[in-house]
């Protein structure tokens, strides 16, 4: 079993905090994980990419090679074109389809649905009304987690289990505030 996940945003976006939900439930089933990030300016809205690597055996590298990632998961639609070349044949881009716009030339919405269209196997999520529903906007990227969890490689049950153990700190309104979003994206796809 291997699963290269390139997750894609910009600061802000909580791409770490779903790398780290990932890594914890690998982790928790015996999982071998690898992760590398890089934050380009994301305190300012800049561009947040994390390479995520799970396997049942030794992984040697921490970076997805061009062509090898079974799963982009971008927060952000234009995000995940940046993203493409990393896409394997088989793979699949999980988008929310709200777009951040933190640049005056934001390309049009539409082409950037077509092109990612184009890529073959795609889904959109409305994850900003689903995390609404859910009771709060914060909750976008656990939304797009559980939108993207068929994905994974990694049970359902065990990446609630880990949002349970990564939130338990902020209490349990948070937890079950999160897991609620989680079970929202999962149902929406």
């Amino acid at each position: 079993m291997q699963t290269n996940i390139i997750i894609a945003g910009v600061g802000g976006q909580g791409i770490l905090t779903i790398a780290s939900i990932i890594d914890l439930a690998a982790m928790q089933q015996g999982l071998q994980v690898k992760q590398a990030e890089v934050h380009g300016m994301s305190q300012r809205g800049g561009a947040v990419e994390s390479h995520l690597r799970i396997s049942d055996s030794v992984i040697y590298s921490d970076l997805i090679p061009k062509g090898k990632a079974n799963l982009i998961l971008a927060i952000e639609p234009m995000e995940s074109l940046r993203y493409l070349p990393f896409l394997a044949p088989d793979g699949i881009i999980v988008t929310a389809t709200e777009p951040f716009k933190n640049i005056n030339n934001y390309p049009d919405e539409q082409a950037i649905k077509d092109e990612i269209a184009q890529t073959g196997k795609h889904i959109f999520v409305d994850a900003e009304n689903l995390a609404r529903e859910a009771g709060n906007l914060k909750a976008f990227n656990t939304v797009m987690l559980g939108a993207a969890a068929n994905y994974i490689g990694i049970s359902k049950e065990a990446l609630e289990k880990a949002i349970e153990s990564y939130f338990s700190s902020k209490g349990e309104a948070v937890v079950q505030l999160n897991i609620k979003a989680f079970r929202l994206g999962t149902a929406a796809i």
